[in-house]
């Protein structure tokens, strides 16, 4: 029964717009940076950014030996309030992108997704570098 109402949540999706959950379990590679750590089963508050990575083959994750290029290919912005998490922000832009100082600091991060599942990802939370990242979301 928790698969079949999980299959249906992740089915919905308002305006064919991904929720935050369904970016963070997708397959692809991500750094996430967050102004607390993140726990979406909660109705704290939180900004969490998510960079999508593009990795062309060969590439090992920017880890040593590894070949070929690592480059964040689209950054989104989500404002966690009262169990909601809202998308304020998204740009594929290679020059606004590259105006993002990239966490290079980030580990092993574990989410709690809202209906309690747990997810580990590559992220850091960092107040400082959300507010640089906030600031960057506003200009036009």
């Amino acid at each position: 029964m928790r698969y079949l109402i999980r299959v249906i949540y992740l089915l919905h999706e308002e305006n064919n717009i991904m929720s935050i959950e369904n970016i963070l379990q997708l397959p692809q590679r991500k750094l996430i940076v967050s102004q607390t750590e993140i726990d979406l089963s909660t109705k704290n508050k939180n900004e969490i950014f998510i960079l999508m990575v593009h990795e062309s083959r060969g590439s090992a994750g920017g880890r040593g030996g590894g070949s070929g290029s690592r480059k964040i290919e689209k950054i989104i912005g989500f404002s966690c309030e009262n169990g909601i998490c809202t998308k304020y922000f998204e740009t594929e832009d290679n020059e606004r992108i590259q105006q993002f100082d990239i966490p290079y600091s980030a580990v092993a991060m574990e989410i709690k997704l809202s209906m309690g599942g747990q997810l580990v990802v590559q992220g850091i939370a960092d107040l400082e570098l959300i507010k640089s990242y906030q600031d960057l979301a506003k200009i036009k």
